[in-house]
């Protein structure tokens, strides 16, 4: 049975952000993520966890001034300074609210440029070997061209040659089912072919990236797909909803829970 993590950047929209967490929790999810976190203290936001039962799975590095075009700095000449000291603030979140997977956003740049491809190599590499010892995947999320045109990293087989050269066996792949879509298309084959490299997938539906009941893919039939090869990570509910977000959630009723967590929350990362 796929595990859903609402996504907080897109969704619960109708209160405000430390509120959501208890909206979550009410209409049955698990677990949560958001791109940026780093305006709000890492205290409210683990006691937010805490208090509703819920597990951090995923954050990003800093993405810099998302409203002037900025989408992180791992690829970006003259930003080395700002990757480094992102680097170090997401290593303090990721700790404190015991999530173990970090997006390391590469930004916009000249993916053709063979200086560029080597400061992103060597900057995920300094993030990886940076999170190993604390038990934390750093990871890579092909982002469509269409949304973000002038991102380094757009497509899954982009992102599979990089991992490669990357060499570190904690740098993974964030599959972002939509944006695959937009890019590629091919779905059930690239689960399939990318699984051994898979460590977070993402869905909303195409076009518009509302609910994935919505649109042209066929949500249902690819969750079964990830239960059917075993994949047994979080799916992370990356979308806009079109409209109040539980009223747009009957699309996820048989995935969630509404029983009352009592789990131990996990240790921190150490």
């Amino acid at each position: 049975m796929p595990k859903l993590a609402a996504n907080f950047t897109m969704m619960f929209g109708e209160v405000a952000f430390l509120e959501r967490f208890g909206a979550a929790a009410r209409a049955g999810f698990e677990a949560v993520e958001y791109r940026t976190p780093y305006e709000i203290g890492v205290e409210e936001l683990a006691a937010g966890l805490e208090e509703h039962r819920l597990r951090q799975v995923l954050l990003t590095t800093p993405s810099g001034d998302w409203g002037n075009g900025e989408r992180g700095f791992a690829a970006v000449a003259g930003r080395e300074h700002e990757f480094r000291s992102g680097l170090e603030l997401a290593i303090v979140y990721a700790r404190r609210l015991h999530c173990d997977a970090v997006h390391v956003m590469a930004g916009n740049a000249d993916k053709h440029d063979p200086a560029t491809v080597e400061r992103y190599v060597e900057h995920v590499q300094l993030a990886a070997d940076a999170f190993a010892p604390l038990g934390i995947r750093a990871l890579l999320e092909p982002i469509n061209p269409i949304d973000m045109p002038g991102y380094f990293l757009h497509t899954t087989s982009q992102a599979k040659a990089l991992i490669e050269r990357i060499d570190r066996p904690n740098v993974m792949l964030q599959l972002d089912l939509y944006h695959t879509q937009v890019a590629e298309g091919d779905l059930e084959r690239k689960i399939r072919i990318l699984l051994p490299l898979i460590a977070h997938v993402q869905i909303a539906g195409n076009p518009a990236r509302h609910e994935p009941d919505v649109g042209e893919v066929n949500y249902v039939y690819l969750l079964g797909v990830l239960d059917a090869v075993g994949y047994s990570g979080w799916v992370g509910c990356e979308y806009q909803p079109a409209g109040d977000t539980v009223g747009g959630l009957t699309w996820a009723a048989p995935y969630l829970t509404t029983t009352p967590r009592c789990g131990v929350t996990p240790p921190i990362l150490e």
